[in-house]
C-alpha cells in the first residue's frame, strides 16, 4: 500500500491488536532469556547422581531447624535459607 508515509504494513499493524501476546508468551520468552541453561535439565542430571544421604547432616543443624520452624506470620522475612560455600564443595547436591 503506497501513500503519502511510503509503504505501510497495515496487515501486522491489524494483527497484533487481534493477538495481543499473553502473559505466559511474554513469562516464556522472559524465563528463557533469564536463564538460557535450562535449570530443570540441570536439576534431573544431579538428582539422578545424588546420593540419598547427602545433605541429612544440613537437616540436623540449628541454623535449619530454626528456618524450618518459622511462624507462618513469618514466612515473609525469613523465605529463604542462604547457604554458601566455595565452588565444588557439594552445595548443588545438597539442595
Amino acid at each position: 500500500m503506497s501513500g503519502a508515509c511510503g509503504n505501510v504494513n497495515n496487515a501486522d499493524s491489524f494483527s497484533d491488536l487481534w493477538n495481543p501476546p499473553t502473559v505466559a508468551d511474554e513469562r516464556s520468552k522472559i524465563l528463557a532469556w533469564l536463564s538460557p541453561l535450562e535449570p530443570r535439565m540441570r536439576h534431573q542430571a544431579v538428582r539422578t547422581n545424588r546420593l540419598s544421604s547427602v545433605g541429612g547432616w544440613l537437616l540436623q543443624t540449628e541454623v535449619f531447624r530454626d528456618w524450618s520452624h518459622v511462624s507462618h506470620q513469618d514466612r515473609f522475612d525469613s523465605a529463604t535459607l542462604f547457604y554458601y560455600g566455595k565452588s565444588g564443595v557439594g552445595k548443588t547436591y545438597i539442595t
